[in-house]
């Protein structure tokens, strides 16, 4: 039975200080959860190790929002996968939407990232979603399935084990608008086809797919309800531990 997970994304909010509340409210809220239900947070580079220190021994893990491209080297600003791992993290966010929109991020740049993820020990929770335009155009299905296939297809099926899909409706992240449960349901459902037809349908069925939208406590349950939804990515949510922890409950 494929894993429950509820992923918060910081994005660039909190200071350290602040950071290291949210996290010690959220192992301490985390004791009611059910045991099938993993939740993970993924705090700024800045606040990683302090974070990492809160959550030990706890069943929270701990993610970055990205990793570089390279192992190491003369690349000023870039945090690499080793840095990452060196400091407790567990897994690392790639493709998220702002990384593709704002910072030109690309489907090659992502396998080389996806590779150096899993060969330093990280799991990966790989976004992929469309835009408006795509989305008015009817072009969804066409968009969500080549990010997987250029990304995805070159890995195997043991790799798949350490991958989390992502799926985020662009136009629905940080404006309020939320997929309809059964408009996000059908692209899940798509994913999960995409995946069998590479991996095999036992990979693919195993494979953990979260819905990444604008989902709160108020519509967690319902996009949680549907067969190929198995948990969150969650931004705004994520910064109350209070809400964060609601979502978690909503299965």
């Amino acid at each position: 039975m494929r894993k429950k997970i509820v992923a918060g994304n910081w994005k660039m909010n909190t200071t350290v200080p602040e950071g290291v509340e949210l996290a010690k409210a959220v192992v301490e809220k985390s004791a009611q959860l059910p045991e099938n239900v993993g939740l993970i947070v993924a705090p700024p580079f800045t606040h990683l190790a302090s974070v990492a220190s809160v959550l030990k021994g706890s069943k929270v893990q701990l993610s970055a929002q990205n990793c570089a491209d390279h192992e190491k080297g003369a690349y000023t600003g870039e945090v690499s996968v080793s840095m990452l791992a060196s400091v407790g993290c567990q897994w690392t966010i790639l493709g998220h939407s702002e990384r593709r929109q704002y910072y030109g991020e690309t489907d090659e740049k992502l396998v080389e990232k996806v590779k150096l993820a899993l060969a330093g020990g990280l799991g990966v929770i790989l976004c992929v979603g469309e835009n408006l335009d795509q989305r008015e155009a009817g072009k969804h299905f066409d968009v969500v399935t080549d990010q997987i296939k250029n990304v995805l297809y070159n890995f195997t099926a043991d790799d798949m084990k350490k991958i989390i899909v992502a799926y985020e409706p662009v136009w629905a992240i940080g404006t309020g608008k939320t997929a309809t449960a059964e408009q996000a349901e059908e692209i899940h459902a798509c994913i999960r086809k995409v995946l069998a037809d590479k991996f095999g349908a036992q990979a693919a069925d195993d494979t953990t797919i979260l819905y990444g939208g604008s989902c709160k406590p108020s519509n967690a349950k319902e996009l949680f309800a549907q067969k190929d939804i198995d948990g969150g990515l969650i931004g705004g949510a994520a910064l109350k531990a209070d809400d964060f922890i609601q979502i978690a409950l909503s299965y």
